[in-house]
């Protein structure tokens, strides 16, 4: 089966069986995050990640790295250990073009999850004004 495409997504849009932290959305925001502000330490990723999460979830530190370290070992970012400075040694990771297409992929992704949100959220919205089966009228 070609990258990007399984059984249950098809090949209208790519996989996101094995994108990771879904329900969180760490991923695509970290992918998005290095795109925009280029190399960067997991300390900034971390407080960048707070402005920038699609969801009321926190997101842990422990999630942030550990999505750090899948997406190095897929291709999508790579890292060096920065020395330099007084302090301890530190990570510094930076976007590879495999992360920017696996980007665009989530961005399809997300479109298809918004599109469907939306849906879903009309249609509850929608059924708020139906009586209810017993028939009295909803709170």
């Amino acid at each position: 089966m070609p990258r990007g495409q399984c059984r249950h997504h098809g090949e209208e849009r790519p996989c996101s069986c094995a994108m990771g932290n879904l329900y969180r959305f760490v991923e695509p925001v970290v992918l998005f995050l290095l795109k925009k502000h280029g190399a960067s330490y997991g300390y900034e990723l971390a407080n960048a990640l707070a402005d920038h999460t699609l969801t009321d979830a926190t997101i842990e530190r422990a999630a942030l790295y550990r999505t750090l370290q899948r997406l190095e070992a897929n291709g999508h970012v790579v890292s060096e250990w920065d020395v330099s400075g007084s302090g301890p040694a530190r990570h510094n990771y930076q976007l590879t073009a495999r992360g920017e297409e696996h980007l665009r992929e989530w961005r399809v992704v997300l479109e298809h999850l918004a599109q469907a949100m939306t849906r879903f959220v009309d249609e509850v919205g929608s059924e708020s004004t139906v009586p209810a089966h017993d028939g009295t009228p909803p709170a």
